[in-house]
């Protein structure tokens, strides 16, 4: 796949040499925005487009629940609330409920925030250490 769009190429370059935690964030930061351009759509009238926002932060959520590691504890917890994203993002798109995707909005924004306050931790330690 040619890229000829500079700005294509730099979000390539930058997904193809980001660290792990920095790609699971960029992955909830992507759940938050299609949730947001989900709930847009409905709110237009595009349902198509909805439907299209509402299922790429489906396979976000999909992905990230995929790939946990089952050898730490958390990862059952964060499985959960993935599992739960997925089945409430699969209703609201079935019934096109802007206000079921603002509930989902609202979890999927907390997890991106504690996410990245975890990695800012874990980093501060690493530094101080």
């Amino acid at each position: 796949m040619a890229l000829n769009n500079p700005y294509q190429k730099y979000r390539q370059n930058s997904v193809l040499s980001a660290p792990p935690e920095e790609l699971t964030h960029m992955l909830f930061n992507g759940g938050v925005r299609f949730i947001r351009q989900g709930i847009q759509h409905i709110d237009s009238g595009q349902t198509e487009k909805a439907h299209q926002s509402i299922t790429r932060a489906q396979d976000i959520y999909v992905h990230l629940q995929n790939n946990l590691n089952h050898d730490i504890e958390l990862s059952v917890r964060l499985g959960s609330l993935y599992d739960f994203m997925i089945r409430h993002l699969t209703r609201a798109n079935i019934k096109k409920d802007a206000a079921m995707l603002n509930e989902a909005l609202t979890l999927a924004e907390e997890l991106r925030n504690t996410w990245h306050e975890a990695v800012q931790s874990v980093r501060k330690q690493v530094n101080e250490g």
